[in-house]
């Protein structure tokens, strides 16, 4: 996957994680509100990922371009 790819599922996850939690909360679902916030992390986890890659992608492509 490429790090855009990465960071716009990683926030769209953390969306729905936050929506889960919120309805778990209104609704008084312990589990929904579990489950949200396990999306919410995995979201987060992913952005950081995509992040990470395009953070080598950046330094590799500045090294290149001073040789």
């Amino acid at each position: 996957m490429s790090s855009t790819t990465d960071k716009i599922k990683g926030a769209a996850n953390e969306v729905a994680g936050n929506v889960k939690q919120g309805v778990g909360n209104v609704t008084g679902n312990d589990k929904l509100q579990a489950e949200g916030k396990a999306q919410e992390l995995e979201g987060k986890t992913q952005r950081t990922v995509g992040e990470a890659k395009e953070g080598v992608k950046n330094a590799a492509d500045a090294v290149k371009s001073k040789l």
